[in-house]
């Protein structure tokens, strides 16, 4: 994309349409023109394109990687690199093995002794898989400086319980293509039609009874139901079907003071549900389950029967992504900092880093100003508030010390499966490794070359990898309206997070506490309850609607990351002469930068797809629908009643 050094790329508009009827089209008409769904997309926007740009300078080192001599050298980054990267490129040797390399796992599961479920699970949770129930080590939400072990719910093998408890002729659609798929992966490792048929009805009874008690979506986003602290007597006490000690003592986890329990009554179903399933069922369950984690590490046979259900059914993607791309994917996120490494020397400059910290703090400060301006906040939360703001930590572009990865071994004479089994269970182990003592609030939890950003609360921390500080989001050398309408609100929208319907619940040491007067607490729900209406009114796809309440911690930080840029904005110009650019005003260039951020093409499928799984909201909706809450939107485009993108006075929802 040419983007214009001092104003708005204007073949990124639609000027046949008007600002005042459907910003969004107005504002990336051009772009979307420019750049239609290829048939490896189901969606492709702003994001992807800067993440593609990422993806080929990714590709580049790590082909050079290979040429090195170091790659040579057994135990070297870049030996672990290249190798992991060429096995997954090693087409005509992943074909010929076919579904060999999951024998070893398929035979464990096939020998065990159901009567001891605590052995079979023990192994299959060391990096093979999650069956039933999952384990971690992470941070205690009420303690945030130290971690504690957590006990969750079991993953579904398609993501979202509602495919399994809802009646709709999408999900009929995908049940049947479900059902095609088990049959499909079993056929590859020998399985006849009959035994095939007898694992699915396991697979699909196991499934629906576990979607029937999983926690639903709009809950798990309140921290408060997921945090249900037990000591190791009481977890003992309380799921008596289950061998707690053996089970922990096989993971080499001892001492163990407290867990928390996500979903106590989802534990409770599952202990008491295991021991009604026949040994049949349960190793027909783990079998598939197997073959499904491991389908991308296999043969084309395999690949294409995964991408048939999860790429072309359910969410409208008509062709695979490229080997180069799928093979990167693997070492990119296994020994992700070592590729970070890598990237930041060679793409991210230090001054980048530098002018971003400057626009962090004048965001800062931006955000203080609307807390203190609050009208529905008392001043003893504002005061809270404050002082949670002033000791957010700032993380930009790389982490100050990086990830050691040498005890991950990568061997070539071995599969691609067992080399990325061996580099999953090392993960597990440092996982656990961190149990009972005190977080390290250095670590990073995201590589260098992703693009994105995050908020954590129970550090208080917003993070700005390397990959999005590029243009069009970021460029040092662009017009300020620009920087902060796009990378500016990135950073307000991270920053927000932490005073979200969750991140609101942290105090200014990330611990889950009560830090809000009952009365503030209550305004802040009316209007999140105002805004949760706004969305669930919007219809995406015949009969489906936005998921209000879902969305609405992404909603609230949209909106507050919009407004805080905005006046950070203007703060940032007060000595400068304010001129029109290419006959756009600067309100004008920041509020179509803000859309631009947005762009995107998306295929119906993935609507659908997207509305039942992801806590955001459908660009164009975080466009027209957060917009029309914004005061001084409608004053710079002369929005007024009538237009397609006006709201009432009354009915906006201003929260930050």
């Amino acid at each position: 994309m040419n983007y214009m050094k001092h104003g708005i790329s204007r073949e990124n508009l639609d000027l046949s349409i008007s600002p005042k009827e459907d910003f969004y089209q107005y504002s990336n008409g051009g772009w979307m023109k420019d750049h239609p769904l290829t048939a490896e997309y189901s969606r492709f926007g702003m994001f992807d394109f800067l993440r593609e740009q990422a993806r080929n300078q990714l590709k580049e080192l790590i082909l050079n990687l290979s040429a090195h001599e170091d790659a040579k050298t057994p135990g070297s980054v870049a030996q672990k690199v290249s190798d992991l990267y060429s096995m997954g490129m090693d087409e005509k040797r992943l074909n010929e093995d076919g579904h060999k390399p999951l024998l070893p796992l398929l035979e464990k599961i096939a020998n065990a002794d159901t009567n001891h479920m605590e052995e079979l699970l023990a192994w299959q949770h060391m990096g093979i898989g999650s069956s039933f129930f999952g384990t971690g080590v992470g941070t205690d939400a009420m303690n945030s400086d130290m971690n504690i072990l957590h006990v969750g719910e079991v993953g579904l093998g398609l993501g979202d319980r509602d495919y399994y408890l809802e009646e709709s002729e999408q999900n009929s659609k995908i049940l049947d293509a479900y059902h095609t798929y088990v049959k499909k992966v079993l056929e590859l490792i020998g399985y006849d039609e009959e035994e095939q048929e007898r694992v699915w009805k396991a697979v699909i009874k196991l499934e629906t009874e576990f979607a029937k008690h999983k926690m639903p979506r709009e809950d798990r986003r309140d921290p408060r139901k997921r945090y249900n602290i037990m000591t190791f007597d009481e977890i003992k006490s309380s799921y008596p079907q289950f061998d707690w000690d053996k089970y922990f003592n096989l993971l080499g986890l001892e001492n163990i003071d407290k867990v928390n329990v996500a979903n106590p009554a989802f534990t409770q179903f599952i202990t008491s549900y295991l021991p009604t399933l026949s040994s049949q069922e349960i190793k027909d369950y783990m079998t598939f389950e197997t073959i499904n984690d491991a389908t991308n590490l296999l043969s084309d046979d395999f690949i294409n029967a995964s991408f048939e259900l999860y790429g072309r059914v359910m969410s409208g993607t008509e062709e695979l992504k490229p080997r180069w791309k799928r093979s990167m994917a693997i070492p990119n996120s296994m020994l992700g900092e070592a590729v970070g490494k890598l990237y930041v020397e060679k793409y991210f400059p230090e001054e980048n880093k530098e002018y971003m910290k400057k626009l962090v703090e004048n965001l800062r400060k931006a955000l203080g100003k609307h807390i203190k301006n609050l009208s529905w906040m008392s001043d003893e939360t504002k005061a809270k508030a404050i002082e949670k703001l002033d000791t957010f930590t700032v993380k930009i572009g790389y982490p100050d010390k990086w990830k050691d990865y040498s005890e991950i071994n990568i061997d070539p004479q071995k599969s691609y499966l067992e080399n990325v089994l061996e580099a999953s269970k090392w993960y597990v182990k440092e996982n656990y490794s961190k149990m009972n003592k005190p977080v390290d609030k250095d670590e990073w939890h995201m590589t260098p070359q992703t693009v994105n950003a995050y908020y954590n609360p129970t550090t208080n921390e917003v993070c700005f990898p390397a990959a999005i500080l590029q243009p069009p989001y970021f460029d040092p050398t662009a017009d300020d309206a620009l920087n902060y309408g796009a990378i500016g609100v990135i950073i307000g929208h991270e920053m927000t997070h932490g005073f979200d319907d969750s991140g609101r619940q942290f105090d200014k040491n990330g611990n889950l506490a009560e830090w809000w007067t009952p009365e503030d607490a209550d305004r802040f729900k009316e209007l999140a309850d105002k805004l949760v209406d706004q969305f669930n009114a919007i219809e995406v796809a015949p009969g489906v609607n936005a998921n209000g309440r879902y969305t609405l911690g992404e909603n609230i930080a949209d909106q507050g990351g919009l407004r805080i840029a905005k006046t950070a904005y203007l703060d940032s110009q007060k000595d400068q002469t304010q001129e029109y650019i290419d006959g756009f005003s600067p309100l004008q260039r920041f509020y179509i930068a803000y859309a631009n951020v947005w762009a995107g093409n998306i295929r119906e499928e993935e609507i659908i797809l997207s509305t039942k799984t992801d806590p955001h909201s459908l660009g164009r909706l975080r466009v027209n629908a957060t917009l029309k809450n914004i005061d001084d939107f409608f004053d710079a485009f002369g929005i007024e009643e009538g237009d397609k993108m006006w709201r009432p006075k009354e009915e906006r929802v201003v929260i930050w």
